[in-house]
């Protein structure tokens, strides 16, 4: 695969095309990072509780799924341009309509396009890179763009809150479409490549043949626990913070983009450091994972703001490898036909835990306390560790 991409790359708009998908992630990452910060604001001016605008959740999560699902079949008949394009405008109708504060139903509702658009985006830009040279390199570093824009998120809200409304924040987002829009346009290629365009492929014997495959379901359910782990601290953490840890608007602000700060240092060093050290994948995820349940106790043990604040940090750095590690080793998982369709399916199977996890999070906030929240996530961190060891003892077979 990487050796028939390899001349594709050396054109300028291939090289482009990378660089987009960064951009692309970096939205991405804005996107789900100003979430946490303007869910109060939505509360307030909804005039509703956590449980019910909670609900968006669920709405965005559905949505994910037929983008990420769908957007195989949309790639194999149109192309990965047209994913994109496709993908972005979703967002962008979205974002703008958001914009226009519209009736709690429709704000709940139009969640769903967001989450189309959102899932189109993270397929269509995961498959593109995965067919380029390096290809596991280059999808680490996409996850941590996506890691960049949700540290910049909480900053660019929490800063737009102090001198406008939530709807502006959407405004924002929409704008950010545009050069996307116009990049895609530019830099791919208006049809598939040939070798992918094939009309009497077997699709639909693609999708029951990976469903059927033990480790890509149990793939799909650790990816699914830790969407939701990582949902549930980023979105309802600034709530923890500000009324459990009595730390100032701001400063939970700063906080939680600490969160996401350490979730893209995770993604940019922990896999070099393994590497010094030589450990395999396997070793170092088990070290993310002991590392995020650690985490997790920290802040919950210890009631000191500075505490709470750095251990955010440190949850964020230990979680940060997990996602894309998990679809790097997608290839050691399955035959090498099914890798991509699995890597849909896995995707499109994390907005389970996605809107799930993160509003029963919401629930027992509003019926419990938000103290829940720790030891709900710590709960996830050890879920995590015992799906993982399947996964990990088949890698260690196949190293031998």
């Amino acid at each position: 695969m990487a050796e028939q991409a390899a001349p594709a790359l050396a054109r300028p708009s291939a090289q482009a095309s990378v660089l987009l998908a960064y951009a692309a992630f970096l939205l991405v990452g804005i996107s789900s990072g100003v979430g946490g910060v303007l869910l109060p604001a939505h509360i307030a001016d909804y005039g509703v509780d956590k449980a019910t605008i909670g609900l968006t959740f669920f709405t965005s999560g559905a949505g994910f799924l037929l983008g990420a699902t769908g957007a195989g079949t949309l790639i194999h008949r149109y192309g990965v341009r047209a994913s994109l394009l496709t993908g972005t405008t979703a967002f962008a109708a979205a974002a703008v309509y958001t914009a226009t504060r519209p009736p709690l139903t429709a704000f709940v509702a139009v969640a769903l396009l967001a989450g189309v658009g959102t899932g189109l985006l993270e397929a269509a830009l995961n498959t593109h890179l995965a067919d380029l040279p390096q290809a596991t390199d280059r999808i680490n570093r996409l996850h941590a763009f996506f890691g960049v824009g949700a540290l910049l998120g909480p900053l660019l809200a929490a800063w737009m809150l102090t001198r406008t409304s939530w709807p502006a924040v959407w405004a924002v987002q929409a704008l950010i479409c545009l050069p996307l829009l116009v990049g895609f346009l530019r830099a791919l290629p208006r049809t598939p490549r040939p070798e992918h365009h094939q009309p009497d492929a077997p699709g639909p014997g693609l999708l029951s043949a990976t469903v059927r495959q033990p480790r890509v379901i149990v793939a799909a359910m650790f990816l699914a626990v830790y969407v939701g782990l990582e949902i549930s601290v980023g979105s309802w953490g600034y709530s923890f913070l500000r009324t459990e840890r009595a730390l100032s608007d701001l400063l939970a602000g700063y906080a939680v983009s600490g969160y996401w700060l350490g979730l893209t240092l995770g993604r940019f060093l922990i896999s070099p450091i393994a590497g010094r050290l030589r450990l395999g994948t396997a070793a170092m995820a088990y070290a993310c994972l002991g590392g995020t349940a650690a985490a997790c106790l920290l802040i919950w043990a210890v009631p000191q703001p500075a505490a709470a604040a750095a251990g955010m940090a440190v949850l964020g750095f230990f979680l940060g490898p997990i996602f894309p590690t998990t679809m790097a080793i997608m290839p050691r998982l399955t035959q090498q036909r099914l890798v991509p369709t699995a890597i849909g399916i896995t995707n499109g199977l994390t907005t389970v835990g996605g809107a799930t996890l993160p509003w029963l999070a919401g629930t027992l906030a509003q019926t419990t306390g938000t103290w829940t929240l720790l030891p709900f996530a710590t709960v996830l961190a050890v879920m995590q560790l015992s799906l993982w060891s399947p996964l990990a003892r088949h890698l260690r077979r196949m190293d031998g």
